[in-house]
């Protein structure tokens, strides 16, 4: 037996080595996994701290606005409520207007005429035929055009009295010229006034029917009664349209009267060139005038054909002072099929333009007001999460669109926020800060990923903010909309939330949450008020991975008064979570 003993020993010895070898391994294994971990983590956290030091030092004044509540007002489009500096440059500014209307200066320049040679060559032809143009361009004999009108027009000539009207022949000709010019400046009031200065109607009415009176057959009399009526009328026009100049509009409002809006036009135009009168007024203009050349209105009406486009630039929601949100997820155009519908060629960029455009005039007519009172501008939110690189096809018409808009559309943005934004990106941005105003910079946010949804919902409440960039708005949602406020709860690392909703006999309750980030257990139980009741598990406790559906929903209904107790433990993570809810608890009536 001792023997056998012996003999068993170093068998076992060795099963105890292999197995202390195989632990060792193990323990080993282990401690490599957890280094890596270990050093993931510690990487993740130095790209952080980079991030956050390059958007500390580029944001400077934005940080502390994100700090606070993130509530900001508009400023007052009240006049009465404006500095008197301000005030006297809105004034000096409307003066500006008013004058520059009048003198036509906010309409387009007429087109060119034809070339010369193509305009003289009809004229030279036609000349033996016409009698009256002879008269209006270059003076000819008189008998030579009674003998060319006669055998034009009629068999029938009377010489003898046609002589008659020799004696006048220097006005009428004068008269002929007149009338050319008044057709030639027909869009110049300050030309034709002068030429009827020149020549006062009165005496000539007078003296053309004392030859219809002498003559009243002949077609020269005719002539004469045409042309009294056609210098008259257009010289009557004129000073109809110099003493009302035409209306302007832009956006709806008018730029001149007493409509209370056109203060806020103006004051937009004043504020984009810090109030200074003549700079502010040639912005306005150049602003009217492309306006006319792009044809907004035809722009407005076009069906530009571009749904794919829908999901790249979209108006969803406003922020807490009631803005509107327009978002811009350009990373959408990483589908290269889509990409080449909009910058494919040149007529597609062309196209994309247009249809940019096009969205910002109908989301400013729809949903902005300038009343003084009213909400004149919007908040931009621009995702640069998979955006493509600035050298792509896009980049001409991506830089045209952002000219046109910083030129054309003065003070409509009240705040800019980029999300998902790499932090070179921030670093590079504190190069660019110096050259821009105090008045820009507070009004752009830049946000890397893991602060993204925290700094939107600063501004938007997240019932207002799509589910894409971390709040809980869904288009096919019809349990909830926008008016379910939701509560924001943060969670410590290491640490576990409760939310507790009290439900009511005959009920159903229901509710949705989100964890950002997840990584956290998630469990729900309902929980009677009655001594001795039993508790119902609703959702068994278990840990929800980041990659899972962003929002958890569920419903509970409850036969007699207790409670739905929801937990969030965040015991594995060394980070704060933060944790967005709401419920509703529904009647039986409204259940069914």
């Amino acid at each position: 037996m001792a023997e056998e003993a012996k003999q068993e020993t170093p068998a076992a010895a060795e099963v105890m080595v292999v197995e202390k070898a195989d632990e060792v391994v193990a323990v080993e294994k282990a401690v490599e996994v957890e280094a890596e971990e270990k050093k993931v983590a510690e990487q993740e956290e130095e790209e952080e701290k980079k991030a956050e030091e390059a958007e500390e030092a580029a944001g400077g004044d934005e940080a502390a606005v994100i700090e606070g509540t993130g509530s900001f007002k508009e400023e007052s489009n009240l006049v009465s409520e404006l500095p008197d500096p301000e005030r006297t440059a809105l004034a000096q500014l409307k003066e500006l207007v008013a004058a520059a209307l009048a003198a036509g200066e906010f309409d387009l320049p007429p087109p060119p005429p034809p070339p010369p040679a193509k305009a003289e060559e009809p004229a030279k032809e036609e000349e033996p035929k016409a009698a009256e143009a002879p008269a209006a361009e270059e003076p000819k004999a008189e008998a030579e055009a009674e003998a060319e009108a006669a055998a034009t027009e009629e068999p029938k000539t009377e010489e003898p009295k046609a002589e008659a009207p020799a004696q006048e022949e220097p006005k009428t000709e004068e008269l002929a010229k007149e009338e050319a010019a008044a057709a030639a400046a027909a869009e110049e009031p300050k030309a034709e006034a002068a030429a009827e200065e020149a020549k006062p109607a009165e005496p000539e009415t007078e003296e053309k029917t004392v030859v219809v009176t002498e003559d009243e057959g002949t077609s020269k009399t005719v002539e004469a009664i045409e042309e009294t009526v056609v210098v008259a009328a257009p010289a009557a026009a004129a000073e109809a349209e110099a003493a009302a100049p035409k209306e302007e509009l832009i956006w709806g409002v008018p730029l001149t009267g007493d409509d209370e809006r056109t203060d806020t036009v103006l004051l937009k135009f004043l504020r984009a060139r810090e109030f200074k009168v003549k700079e502010a007024m040639a912005m306005l203009k150049a602003a009217v005038l492309w306006r006319k050349r792009f044809g907004i209105d035809a722009v407005l009406a076009a069906d530009l054909g571009l749904p794919e486009l829908e999901n790249v630039v979209f108006y969803r929601g406003a922020d807490r002072e009631g803005h509107p949100v327009c978002y811009n997820v350009y990373g959408e155009f990483q589908d290269k099929d889509l990409y080449e519908k909009a910058f494919g060629d040149e007529e597609k960029r062309e196209r994309f333009l247009k249809w940019r455009i096009q969205l910002l005039e109908r989301g400013i007519l729809d949903q902005l007001d300038f009343s003084p009172s009213g909400i004149c501008s919007m908040v931009q939110v621009t995702d640069l999460k998979n955006s493509p690189p600035m050298l792509g096809k896009h980049r001409t018409v991506t830089r045209q669109a952002l000219a046109l808009l910083q030129d054309n559309y003065p003070e409509f943005i009240a705040k800019k926020i980029f999300i998902n934004v790499p932090w070179w990106y921030i670093a590079a941005n504190k190069m660019v800060s110096p050259f821009l105003t105090q008045r820009t910079k507070s009004k752009i946010i830049f946000c890397t990923a893991a602060k993204s949804a925290e700094t939107l919902f600063r501004y938007i409440a997240p019932e207002q903010v799509p589910v894409q960039f971390g709040g809980l708005y869904k288009e096919d949602d019809t349990e909830f909309s926008t008016s379910d406020a939701v509560t924001e709860l943060p969670i410590k690392p290491s640490s576990k939330e409760t939310v507790e909703i009290p439900a009511t006999e005959n009920s159903t309750v229901v509710w949705e949450l989100r964890v950002l980030g997840w990584e956290v257990s998630y469990g729900a139980e309902f929980t009677p008020d009655a001594e001795g009741g039993y508790t119902v598990i609703v959702q068994k406790t278990r840990k929800v991975p980041a990659n899972e559906e962003p929002i958890m929903k569920g419903s509970f209904k409850v036969g007699e008064p207790g409670k739905i107790v929801l937990t969030v433990d965040n015991a594995a993570s060394k980070k704060k979570k933060q944790l967005l809810y709401r419920f509703k608890v529904k009647s039986s009536s409204e259940s069914a």
